[in-house]
């Protein structure tokens, strides 16, 4: 008998907040976020599904050459550069553009000499103070650019640090200090992220970076997935495994936590933290039974967790449980485990089955 926690992943949900990107931003060119195993969902599978993307960013060298080696010839972009210098040759033969933060980096490119043209990305620092280089260096980097003869395309990059917040003015600063950077530059420039692309239209410019909004989460703080036109992509099941009747005052889980307050029915479902679902998750947090609520007692374990089943007096061995996707949010669900959908989402490991469908 198959394990049956698995993820089902919904293509044409990924591809309809796909299509919100290009409503919201329709002037941009569109750099598919497909970094971290494409936020948990399976990264050659993800980027199949997307192919209107014009390019797709990943955090490394080795998620890059698996896009590559699946037979992808669109642009890929390593959005933290290269690590080490003999990184840059095999950059080069696959054909990756990098991003470049820090002069470490410049030194790595003005040390080697490659034969293909690699384009570059130069990042800046407008407010998020995590990577990029002070917009007041920007003509010292790009005259020392210019003297790299194997450099190709330059465009120009930063990251907000606060576009999930529609009403916070940092992020009007941040648009406003890049604009004035880059106004009188050649080359393309990305600023807006997910949250961007849909509260913070000044920010599109020539490229526009979703990431979690194409997985049907929202980036935008006290609105929800379903209120900006966000399908989940991900929805993660289980079923149980056991249905036991224990009595008042009965202890359930290691540590005994969590004390029955009456005789009540417990079911047991395949799926814990070895297979990425929290371990700190708290009692009531929220999960489906045969589509309808009911809340997590007990400690997380390795394999299974424990589930109050006073609401469905029908449940038995073999019934659906949801964790999150369709008919529950994960947002609403990292927020009752003190988190944020991304990590829920990321977390998800290779024990889980994932089933894709069209």
């Amino acid at each position: 008998m198959t394990r049956p926690a698995r993820a089902r992943i919904n293509l044409p949900a990924l591809q309809h907040n796909f299509n919100r990107v290009n409503q919201s931003a329709p002037a941009s060119r569109v750099m598919a976020i497909i970094k971290a195993n494409a936020y948990g969902h399976g990264l050659t599978r993800i980027a199949q599904a997307l192919p209107r993307a014009d390019a797709f960013g990943v955090a490394c060298v080795s998620e890059a050459i698996t896009l590559r080696e699946a037979g992808f010839d669109r642009r890929i972009v390593l959005l933290e550069g290269p690590f080490a210098a003999d990184e840059l040759r095999l950059i080069s033969g696959y054909h990756l553009d990098v991003v470049l933060h820090h002069r470490e980096q410049l030194a790595m490119l003005e040390g080697v000499n490659l034969r293909r043209p690699l384009d570059v990305w130069l990042k800046l620092d407008t407010g998020m103070h995590r990577l990029g280089f002070e917009p007041s260096a920007v003509p010292e980097i790009l005259a020392r650019l210019d003297h790299i003869d194997y450099l190709g395309e330059r465009r120009l990059m930063s990251h907000l640090a606060c576009a999930d917040a529609p009403e916070d003015d940092y992020t009007t600063n941040q648009v406003e200090l890049f604009r004035n950077t880059v106004e009188s530059l050649a080359g393309e420039c990305s600023l807006a992220n997910s949250a961007a692309v849909l509260a913070w239209p000044a920010a599109h410019f020539d490229w526009v970076r979703p990431g979690i909004l194409l997985y049907g989460a929202s980036p935008l703080l006290d609105t929800t997935a379903a209120a900006l036109d966000l399908q989940p992509v991900m929805t993660l099941e289980t079923a149980l495994i056991a249905v036991n009747t224990h009595q008042k005052g009965a202890r359930v889980g290691y540590g005994g936590d969590w004390v029955c307050p009456e005789t009540m029915p417990v079911g047991i479902a395949a799926i814990g933290y070895g297979d990425g679902y929290p371990r700190h998750a708290p009692a009531g947090m929220p999960l489906l039974v045969n589509g309808k609520r009911a809340p997590l007692i007990g400690r997380v374990s390795m394999d299974m967790i424990c589930v109050d089943l006073r609401g469905h007096p029908e449940a038995a061995i073999g019934d659906s449980v949801t964790l999150w996707g369709e008919g529950l949010p994960v947002d609403e669900v990292a927020a009752s485990a003190g988190t944020i959908a991304y990590e829920l989402l990321c977390r998800i490991n290779s024990r889980v089955q994932f089933d894709y469908f069209e």
